[in-house]
């Protein structure tokens, strides 16, 4: 099976300075560089960027240069002066045994000039949250099709009912994971609204959420019919958007397989069972991984999605 390709948004760690306590004028760092208390603040200059990674399903590494491992090092709470707690997950770049770099992986807003203050170091729940962050998820309130045609409300459903799968007909979901997310930043869900791609309400999902659409012609170049794209190179702020705000109720529908499956009457993937993904499940340890399947090599990399209209482009594609 060809590597899973992951796509977070970051912060270098320098972009974040203590301005008091103990470690005052040193950036951010891993844990064991870390002391409770100290005060932090994100530079009024910094800028987010993509850290692309590829995931073999045992490690993490930078898709280009060197390709060094990237470890997941720790999960930070921060405190800010209205009280408000964030997370950030502490991503450490390793090349000979050296770190090379040290990302910051906001998982809700940081405001800069704000002093935030550390009151938390996890190792253990960072690999947890990682795969949260990272992975695919239908909001609550969103319609499954059903094996007998019907649709139900995701959080309607149970272990054992049979969902219509595009691949193999009806399947009984084995397990169904939940999570609730801040609606922040690049972890705001995406609203695919009605119609933009031939679905009859809104589909709110993660932004890592893939697709399956079927090009009757191929608009977007991709040398093939079918096509899984993530539902963050969809958007265009107009049919495609995302929603920010409060917090999200998310679910995962796991099956014996990776299969794609109905949602608003959407094709979409259901949840990917790998050796990170394992990780966003208490019961993970008794999952077993998923077998490669041939739509599990279609992605298309945002790289090659025409931004500003792929949402148009593919349900034009998708009609003929």
């Amino acid at each position: 099976m060809s590597d899973h390709i992951l796509s977070v948004d970051v912060y270098m760690a320098e972009d974040f300075t203590a301005t008091d306590g103990v470690r005052i004028g040193d950036t951010l760092s891993f844990a064991d560089d870390l002391v409770m208390d100290d005060l932090y603040q994100l530079h009024a200059s910094a800028r987010s960027r993509d850290l692309e990674l590829s995931d073999d399903g045992e490690a993490l590494r930078r898709t280009n240069g060197a390709h060094n491992l990237v470890h997941i090092d720790s999960c930070l709470t921060l405190i800010a002066p209205d009280g408000g707690t964030h997370e950030a997950l502490i991503l450490v770049e390793v090349a000979n045994d050296i770190a090379e770099a040290i990302y910051v992986l906001p998982l809700g807003d940081f405001a800069p000039a704000t002093d935030y203050r550390l009151i938390g170091i996890e190792r253990h729940a960072a690999t947890t949250q990682f795969a949260q962050a990272a992975g695919g998820s239908f909001a609550r309130g969103t319609l499954i099709t059903m094996g007998n045609g019907t649709m139900r409300p995701i959080e309607e459903l149970v272990a054992g009912d049979q969902v219509l799968t595009r691949d193999s007909g009806k399947q009984p979901i084995k397990m169904i994971g939940q999570c609730t997310l801040r609606a922040t930043g690049r972890f705001a869900p995406v609203v695919i609204t009605k119609g933009a791609l031939h679905n009859e309400n809104d589909l709110v999902l993660r932004p890592d959420h893939r697709l399956l659409v079927y090009q009757r012609q191929d608009y977007l170049g991709a040398g093939r019919a079918e096509v899984l794209i993530k539902a963050r190179h969809l958007i265009d702020n107009a049919t495609v958007a995302r929603r920010k705000g409060g917090f999200v109720d998310y679910f995962q529908l796991v099956f014996d397989e990776h299969y794609i499956i109905f949602a608003e009457g959407i094709a979409a993937e259901s949840h990917l069972v790998d050796q990170r993904s394992r990780g966003a499940f208490a019961q993970g340890g008794g999952l077993q991984n998923h077998a490669p399947r041939n739509h599990q090599n279609y992605e298309i990399q945002g790289n090659l999605v025409p931004k500003a209209n792929a949402a148009n482009l593919l349900r034009r594609a998708s009609t003929g």
